[in-house]
């Protein structure tokens, strides 16, 4: 009886094995065709990479008028220095 149920045992751990071994060499296969991405995925991340890049463009924009408006304030106070 203990024979049985070690053998019983071999078996289901073998075919355990092989099957966490199809899984593994599936992924690795799908992996490697899709760029480890899914299409959601890199859709998502262009979305991400457009939002990003109209944030940075955004905030130099500001920049520039934040000193533009740091020019005129120093001037401003230069003409009433002067008076």
């Amino acid at each position: 009886m203990t024979g049985v149920l070690i053998v019983g045992i071999c078996i289901g751990g073998v075919i355990l094995f092989i099957a966490t071994l199809g899984l593994i060499f599936i992924g690795i296969i799908r992996a490697s065709k899709t760029g480890g991405l899914s299409k959601n995925e890199k859709q998502t991340q262009a979305e991400e990479t457009k939002m990003i890049q109209d944030i940075y463009h955004g905030l130099s924009k500001m920049e520039e008028r934040v000193e533009a408006l740091e020019t005129i304030l120093i001037e401003r106070q230069k003409k009433d220095f002067n008076k």
